[in-house]
Parts: structure tokens; sequence; C-alpha cells
């Protein structure tokens, strides 16, 4: 299948698709709506640079990106989602989570940072807690960024050694290789258990970075309707971002 960020020059491809967010945020701050992104993916994935170009243009006051850091012993005493509570958008706000509570799902189960019982109850809540989310208006996209495992090793390996991306370097990055088969069966875990009507997931397919930016963008403006929406433009590349499905879990990296 050729993509739509092959057939057309990726940056005025890119430029047109933040045009459009800025016609969608206008919609959001008139009418007070609250929207949340959560972006979720293995480390290497893309999600920095995907986000980059998502926000880079819409305006800074409405705009949030919230990357949650190690919990502090006190957040660790807490209702697990209190700590990302505070970080959900009020009216007129587009919030992005660059990883977000699904953690508790990938991560922390991997690394042995939570108990079993830990993950237990963050299944058994984490679902009602979206709808609670959802009922009370925010609006919520979630994306998973999926990559082969030699597309991570060769961006793990760049990071060492370029040095303006070593600040990402971190000794979970040999983990995330030497915990693949891990970190696959928690991806597929937390996508069987945690994709709900009221919030779905949606995979991207990342080993292209400028395709993955296209697609995922497209397919956020697709869902929303806002005055002005150039519907071919959105349109995504359903061979790069599309809902997840169980009938498609094969297309996943393994």
């Amino acid at each position: 299948m050729a993509h739509a960020a092959k057939e057309k020059p990726y940056h005025p491809a890119l430029r047109a698709l933040q045009i459009e967010l800025v016609k969608l945020q206008r919609r959001l701050i008139s009418e007070g709506a609250r929207v949340l992104v959560i972006i979720e993916g293995r480390d290497g994935a893309g999600k920095d640079g995907t986000i980059k170009r998502l926000t880079g243009h819409m305006s800074p006051r409405e705009t949030r990106v919230f990357a949650p850091s190690k919990p502090s012993d006190h957040q660790l005493t807490e209702w697990y989602f209190e700590r990302f509570v505070p970080r959900l958008p009020g009216g007129g706000e587009f919030v992005v989570f660059n990883r977000s509570w699904y953690n508790r799902a990938g991560v922390e189960r991997v690394m042995g940072y939570c108990t079993k019982k830990d993950l237990d109850i963050f299944f058994d809540t984490v679902c009602d807690f979206e709808r609670l989310l959802v009922r009370s208006g925010i609006e919520i996209r979630k994306y998973y960024l999926d990559i082969s495992k030699k597309e991570q090793q060769k961006r793990l390996t760049e990071r060492k050694i370029d040095p303006l991306k070593t600040w990402k370097t971190s000794p979970v990055d040999d983990a995330a290789l030497k915990n693949w088969d891990a970190y696959t069966e928690a991806r597929d875990d937390m996508l069987r258990k945690t994709s709900h009507k009221h919030a779905p997931w949606h995979i991207v397919r990342a080993n292209e970075k400028k395709a993955a930016r296209i697609a995922l963008i497209g397919d956020l403006l697709d869902s929303f309707d806002y005055k002005g929406k150039d519907k071919k433009l959105v349109k995504p590349d359903r061979g790069i971002a599309f809902e997840w499905a169980e009938s498609k879990m094969g297309e996943l990296s393994y």
C-alpha cells in the first residue's frame, strides 16, 4: 500500500494538517470542550517527535503536554489515578499525555515496579475511570505507537551516539530490548482489557516516523467535527492508523 506521507511531500502535508488542528482548536476553545490525547508505545516508538508535531502550532495557553515522571514516595501511597487528575483538561483545553496511567500496564508490570494485586486493581478500574471522565465531558483519544524489534534497537542505539538525544537514554533502554517478549505480552493484554467503546485504542504503525505522524494527526482530526474541516485532507491512511480490534492483533509487531 502506498502511504500518504510518501505520495505527498512530508512538510506540506504536515503543515496542512497543522492548519486543520488550528481550526479544531478554535472550536474547542469556543465551546469550552475538553480533550485528552493519550500516546503510548515502546521506548523509541517516536512519542516525543509525534507530540512535538501535533502541538507545535497549537495555542500554548490552551495546550498542555504531561509526561509523568517516577512517582514520589508520597504518591505511591495515594490512589493510583490521583496524580493524573490535576493534569486533566479544563474547559477549552487540549491535553496530551506522553505516557499515562497505562505505565502500570507496561513499564511497571514488566519491570516489577508494581505488584500483581496492583495490576489486577488497575485493570479492574481503569475502564470505569475512563468512562467516568467521558461522562463528565472529557473526550479521550488513545494511541499506541507500534514498532518492530529491529527498529527499536536501531533507534535506541542512535540515542547513545547522537549528542542531541542522549538525554533520552536510561537504564530502561537496555531492559526494553532484553524484555521485548514481556513487553509484547503486556501490550497485548493492555489492548484487550482496556479498549472500550468510550475510549478505544487506535494503533499507529510507527516504523516510518513521518508517515506515522501524518497518519496519527489525520486520524485524530477525522474523529472530530469542526467548522471548515477538509474531510479529504484529514482522511488517514488506514494501513498505518486504525482502531484496535482482536482481528487486527496479527498486524502488530512481534
